[in-house]
């Protein structure tokens, strides 16, 4: 009897071992996240593009708050799920890194964009008849840097040494772009 119990405890404690360790991921499930992000960057920009720069509306707001920050939908959980897949494929090669630091390159303008017009279209937020919305934007701008840098943070952690310098330029350049957006909305 102890010796059934000894293989049920072995078995169990192999298979909570087993479940426990990550997937390893490939560089086409990171090329997908970085494709996702980008459509959702886009998404997102587009949002804030067709605000208007005054008397716009509070679905309108929601709408831009909702991109950026839907469970199930948003640019944030999008972001986690790029980090942790990044995280997961390990480092890649030269050709690998060259082209996911292509993908991130183009639509780098589309997150300058985005960030441009949330700030140009903050005395349309703060007209709002209901209060909290500068500081719901102040929230996401916020959890969205924090998502854009570890993202960034893991492509450059699995980069090549021959694409480390751009990623890190791109990446302290989008973050410089977020400081100048939270600086406006705090």
């Amino acid at each position: 009897m102890q010796f059934k119990s000894a293989i049920v405890f072995f078995l169990s404690v192999a298979s909570v071992s087993l479940a426990s360790v990550p997937a390893k991921r490939s560089v086409s499930t990171v090329l997908a996240d970085v494709s996702t992000i980008s459509s959702k960057v886009s998404t997102l920009d587009s949002l804030i593009n067709a605000y208007p720069a005054t008397g716009g509306t509070l679905a309108g707001a929601l709408a831009i708050h909702n991109a950026a920050a839907s469970t199930t939908t948003g640019l944030i959980p999008a972001l986690a799920t790029g980090t942790s897949d990044v995280t997961s494929t390990g480092p890649v090669g030269d050709a690998d890194g060259a082209t996911i630091l292509s993908a991130v390159q183009a639509f780098e303008p589309t997150i300058l964009d985005a960030l441009t017009g949330i700030v140009a279209k903050k005395p349309s937020f703060v007209a709002l008849p209901l209060g909290g919305v500068p500081a719901l934007i102040l929230q996401d701008l916020t959890n969205l840097k924090a998502g854009t840098a570890a993202f960034s943070n893991a492509l450059i952690a699995n980069a090549p040494a021959s694409t480390t310098a751009s990623a890190t330029t791109l990446r302290d350049t989008i973050l410089a772009a977020f400081d100048t957006a939270i600086a406006a909305y705090s």
